[in-house]
């Protein structure tokens, strides 16, 4: 069955990079994963993505997330396709890839779609909270780079929106304005939560400013 959001994230044991990954136990307390399926080793998409997740590593630290790539080839593949990456993206590779030639993680979250192709992965992102709970996926076709800054904003967005009670608008990014969730009405809480105030345009829409700015 397809995973939902919502789902515990399927845990899993396989080797990488940087040695044995047991997935739950990998993530460690507190911390969130991106956990992001690419087609092939030695593709030149992929190497474009990898580079960029290692330049950007520190965005991800900071969000208190850690990365972690997959790949139907073997991890032998992987350490020969490094060179490859740091050398064209002038970058180090600094976050492990999973090996999974036997297809057991690309199984376990459904990252091959048999009528795109049967054999490579599709470029699959999964947001995983550090309660392992899967909270957003994206997913590509393998001739579609990643948007980095979009995954980005939807962790700021995620992690804004566990802590406080709002949610975010169209087009959203950090210290932009925000959407009061309905649920909340009154109007005392409402002053206790939102001191900077809000603009109601309707009943149902307030938008206030981000509450952490």
């Amino acid at each position: 069955m397809a995973i939902q959001l919502g789902d515990i994230a399927p845990d899993f044991t396989a080797e990488s990079t940087e040695g044995t990954i047991r997935f739950h136990e990998w993530i460690g307390p507190g911390k969130w994963c991106v956990l992001m399926s690419h087609p092939k080793d030695f593709t030149p998409v992929c190497t474009t993505e990898l580079g960029m997740v290692a330049k950007i590593k520190a965005e991800f630290d900071k969000r208190n997330v850690k990365a972690l790539a997959v790949s139907v080839d073997p991890v032998a593949s992987h350490k020969g396709w490094i060179g490859d990456i740091e050398e064209t993206q002038s970058t180090t590779v600094n976050f492990p890839l999973l090996g999974d030639p036997d297809r057991k993680v690309a199984s376990l979250y459904g990252m091959i779609h048999p009528n795109a192709n049967d054999t490579l992965t599709v470029r699959s992102v999964f947001f995983i909270d550090p309660n392992r709970k899967v909270r957003a996926m994206i997913t590509y076709p393998a001739s579609t780079g990643r948007d980095f800054n979009e995954i980005l904003r939807v962790i700021d967005s995620l992690q804004l929106t566990d802590k406080y009670q709002v949610a975010t608008p169209v087009n959203w990014k950090q210290g932009g304005d925000c959407v009061i969730v309905p649920s909340l009405t009154d109007p005392e809480e409402l002053k206790k939560k939102f001191p900077k105030g809000f603009k109601a345009l309707r009943p149902y829409l307030r938008m206030t400013p981000q509450p952490d700015r």
